[in-house]
């Protein structure tokens, strides 16, 4: 249903993000990212095998710091009204386009490449690749033993250096401290945050913002990626959806049969207050800046 609408609203006028860059530089930087805007969203024009490779290449990179959302329509509506969590998107190193919407609107918007980066898949990916080379893996969220039962499915293909299971609460300095200290001990490239949206986006930047200078090492970079429900889909806590029900656009409904308490308010709700204002953007009726 949103697809067929997308296609039909007359091509007006749309917000296009960042001039063509070269994206082969050697250094990773979210400007040689093209992106493109959803209700002031910078989501990042790729595909799957673009985002994989951004990661290697920011992992590689000495002294680089940065965090990656995985950024679908419930992320965009909830940045809506919260410009902090606004500009944590678009100051990130990828946003990458998680759900069929921010792909379909790429497409509209002329960034032919784009593909669904869905977190699961990205992490599964990295993980299986990661060995060759050379990625180091640090696991951040999940309830009680998921992180730990997350090790040992990718322990086999992958280096797992550490583990935290947070509370259910913000952390406190001292915690804070003692995360820094094992991050700096065991040295990983890619943090895998495993919390809900937008508490995991807060987490990231508010955690690098104040101790990014102290993660930057002269030999390797840190990404940290937040990737919510992946621990459970791939501990099996949770059942991820099949192939066709994702590319369809509806793991929405599958999503809420699965989690009905949970979730059928977040999605009633948000989806279609973001049918109404994407359409109002793409009719050119009201544009939106990308803050950063």
């Amino acid at each position: 249903m949103l697809k067929f609408m997308f296609q039909r609203v007359e091509k007006r006028v749309i917000n296009k993000l960042l001039e063509e860059n070269n994206q082969t530089e050697a250094k990773p930087s979210r400007e040689a990212i093209p992106r493109h805007n959803v209700l002031g969203v910078g989501i990042s024009s790729i595909d799957l095998e673009q985002g994989e490779a951004n990661l290697y290449k920011a992992a590689e990179d000495p002294g680089f710091v940065g965090y990656v959302t995985i950024t679908g329509v419930h992320g965009v509506m909830e940045s809506q009204g919260n410009e902090e969590l606004k500009k944590i998107h678009n100051n990130s190193y990828m946003s990458t386009p998680d759900g069929m919407p921010m792909v379909w609107l790429g497409k509209w918007s002329g960034a032919e490449q784009v593909e669904r980066v869905y977190g699961p898949d990205l992490m599964y990916n990295v993980m299986q690749n990661s060995q060759e080379h050379g990625v180091r893996h640090f696991f951040f969220g999940g309830a009680d033993g998921v992180a730990q039962k997350l090790e040992g499915v990718f322990a086999s293909v992958s280096d797992v250096v550490g583990v935290y299971t947070p509370p259910f609460r913000p952390l406190t300095e001292q915690e804070e401290l003692n995360l820094l200290e094992q991050f700096q001990e065991t040295r990983p490239h890619c943090v895998w945050v495993g919390l809900s949206t937008p508490k995991q986006e807060n987490f990231m930047a508010s955690f690098i913002a104040k101790y990014g200078n102290q993660l930057r090492f002269d030999d390797q970079g840190v990404v940290f990626i937040g990737v919510g429900a992946a621990f459970d889909f791939h501990t099996g806590a949770v059942k991820q959806a099949p192939k066709w029900i994702q590319k369809s656009g509806f793991e929405w409904f599958f999503r809420v049969c699965m989690e009905p308490r949970r979730l059928w308010k977040r999605y009633a709700v948000n989806n279609s207050r973001f049918i109404v204002k994407i359409l109002v953007q793409m009719m050119g009726l009201k544009q939106y800046e990308l803050k950063k």
